[in-house]
């Protein structure tokens, strides 16, 4: 009965412990992921104005206006000048296959964007590692039922005075003892 009981508290305090690890890596996940839409929100914005100041290039550009060209120009975002560069290459003004902007070209990158979007990747790693403590933890508590049920069996079988339903109770307690017992050397512990 003490093993049992002693076992029945460790199998408690394992499930305490998983339960924290869940907690830990679900903030860890929360966190991330609201990082992650701050650089998604950032990403978006420079996108936005990538393309509005590009709209404004190709509006001078095509009324001759170079001065204001030029002018937007030196406003383009490092990330987007490589782009731009790239797609003027392309001479889209006399080439019908050339991709309609800088945005759509393979150059064209967002550092806030990718950021967002690896960090978004971690966090979902997070939230599984969490997820699966929660189900470590849950298998703790399990265990920890089909323990107090065996305690509670072989109390109750003290209370019997026909010897055979004792017996019956005792031996079904001590069968029952093994299954916890098996699960227990098979989880893992923090």
């Amino acid at each position: 009965l003490a093993l049992v009981a002693v076992t029945t508290a460790w199998s408690g305090y394992q499930a305490a412990l998983w339960d924290g690890r869940q907690d830990q890596l679900y903030e860890n996940s929360t966190k991330l992921r609201v990082e992650a839409q701050g650089l998604q929100v950032r990403g978006d914005q420079e996108r936005v104005y990538d393309a509005l100041t590009f709209g404004d290039w190709l509006r001078a550009s095509a009324t001759g206006e170079q001065k204001m060209a030029q002018l937007f120009e030196r406003r383009f975002r490092p990330e987007f000048r490589v782009a731009f560069e790239a797609w003027k290459k392309t001479d889209p003004l006399n080439n019908p296959n050339a991709p309609p902007g800088p945005l759509i070209m393979a150059e064209y990158h967002n550092a806030q964007s990718e950021a967002s979007a690896k960090l978004g990747n971690e966090a979902s790693k997070f939230f599984e590692q969490g997820t699966k403590a929660r189900e470590i933890s849950d298998k703790y508590v399990r265990v920890t039922v089909l323990l107090a049920t065996v305690l509670l069996l072989t109390a109750i079988s003290q209370r019997f005075r026909t010897q055979q339903v004792r017996i019956a109770l005792a031996v079904l307690a001590a069968l029952l003892v093994c299954i916890p017992l098996w699960r227990i050397i098979m989880l893992p512990r923090i």
